[in-house]
């Protein structure tokens, strides 16, 4: 879900880049949405109606990770949704990355198919589409060529 979650706006560009380091090797992509989420009206976060608590993470990093309380619980109380958040070592970080989980999630929950979420995946989906019936479009091309030139 984060993938969709880009600042970046045509959905025509797609690239690919290998990072190659060592014995180790990092594939990055990045897709470029139609719609930016610094333009997309997400629901108000009132804070009021917002609980928020700090408890120890967990996942592997050992005694670091066990230690400290930078592991963020945000519930939001008239829908009760509940958001956890652990996934950098900084307390504010965290705190900002609950509070974006938690307004995509109210965002699903009262917009539906009209959310940001959906709106993305739903571009996504029509790339995929798009790309699908091109490649099927140039191999019926080649299949002709082949056959009007007595190939194979």
């Amino acid at each position: 879900m984060n993938i969709f979650l880009n600042k970046c706006s045509c959905l025509q560009t797609t690239s690919f880049i290998q990072l190659c380091g060592g014995d180790h090797y990092m594939s990055l992509q990045q897709r470029n949405y139609s719609i930016r989420r610094k333009n997309y009206k997400f629901p108000e976060l009132k804070p009021e109606e917002l609980e928020e608590s700090f408890v120890r993470g967990s996942g592997p990093g050992g005694q670091s990770v066990n230690k400290t309380s930078n592991c963020v619980v945000l519930k939001h109380i008239p829908s009760g949704i509940v958001v956890k958040c652990h996934e950098t070592r900084s307390l504010e970080d965290n705190r900002k990355l609950a509070r974006q989980k938690l307004e995509e999630k109210l965002d699903q929950m009262w917009n539906g198919d009209e959310s940001f979420v959906s709106q993305v995946s739903a571009d996504g989906a029509k790339h995929k589409q798009e790309k699908k019936r091109r490649a099927k479009k140039r191999l019926e091309l080649k299949q002709a060529f082949k056959e009007r030139e007595g190939l194979d």
